[in-house]
């Protein structure tokens, strides 16, 4: 996992939405799409953002993707956050 992946999809709004919604529930690229006032190719390239940050998960189930939350790559980020802070402390 790379963090500059990481805090560069959290940095668009858009993205934070769909991890928002994802928070949620698992859903499918048109469910998501839904939520916005975009073309769907532009919400596709905000799910392969989150995809190479390692934010989402996506399975294919019959004609559909299926997108998710990757949980451990919070727990990295915030880790990384609270070890910045304890450093600063010392």
């Amino acid at each position: 996992m790379s963090i500059n992946k990481a805090f560069k999809a959290l940095a668009d709004p858009t993205r934070r939405k769909i991890l928002d919604l994802l928070k949620k529930q698992d859903l499918t690229a048109g469910e998501i799409a839904d939520h916005f006032d975009m073309s769907k190719p532009s919400i596709s390239r905000h799910l392969n953002i989150l995809k190479e940050a390692e934010l989402v998960w996506d399975e294919r189930k019959a004609n559909f993707i299926i997108y998710s939350l990757n949980t451990t790559v919070f727990q990295d980020v915030l880790q990384w956050i609270l070890n910045f802070q304890s450093e600063k402390e010392k």
